[in-house]
């Protein structure tokens, strides 16, 4: 469906250039003198640049329809991870490349977010909040504050975090997946 700038939204989704952009900020300039314009910042969604452009009133772009769905994660075999829909039960396949991040910071039976446009997979989110056992870490000595009091730990994902001194293997971490910041020990 063609639309124009003038029919701009917020969040709404469209083709520009040949890449799939979000608008996360659009503005209807009416100079004193010339045309008026509309100043956009957009978000292309396969590398999440946000880039500034400016659009005549009569230009025409393709709006994308963007849906989310969640995904239950399953296995994987190293190259795809394999996940279920807990609505229908259907077993998508994902290949590792497309998970990205994500799968450092997956385990069984998590649920991530998968983003759709115009029903191809762009991304999958992981959970915001994860608990991960750490699987390896030093132990952390009494006045040993040189670096502010965490030390590095590995979790049984595989990703390294910096943990608070008193952490061992073993415990039980609930990690941000947005910053990799431990919140709190489970």
């Amino acid at each position: 469906m063609a639309i124009q700038p003038s029919q701009f939204k917020n969040g709404m989704c469209i083709k520009y250039n040949d890449k799939l952009c979000t608008i996360v900020e659009f503005q209807h300039v009416k100079p004193g003198k010339g045309g008026a314009f509309i100043r956009t910042k957009l978000k292309d969604l396969t590398t999440g640049r946000v880039v500034d452009y400016t659009f005549r009133p009569t230009d025409k772009f393709d709006q994308v329809r963007l849906t989310q769905k969640d995904l239950e994660y399953s296995w994987n075999d190293g190259t795809t991870y394999y996940f279920m829909d807990p609505e229908t039960y259907e077993q998508p396949e994902i290949p590792a490349d497309i998970l990205g991040d994500t799968t450092k910071w997956i385990k069984e039976g998590d649920t991530c977010t998968a983003q759709y446009a115009d029903g191809e997979l762009l991304f999958v989110d992981p959970p915001m909040f994860v608990e991960l056992e750490v699987a390896h870490t030093e132990p952390g000595f009494k006045g040993n504050t040189v670096q502010s009091g965490t030390k590095p730990a590995t979790l049984i994902t595989g990703i390294e975090v910096k943990v608070p001194l008193f952490v061992e293997i073993g415990d039980v971490l609930k990690i941000d997946t947005r910053d990799g910041r431990v919140v709190e020990r489970v």
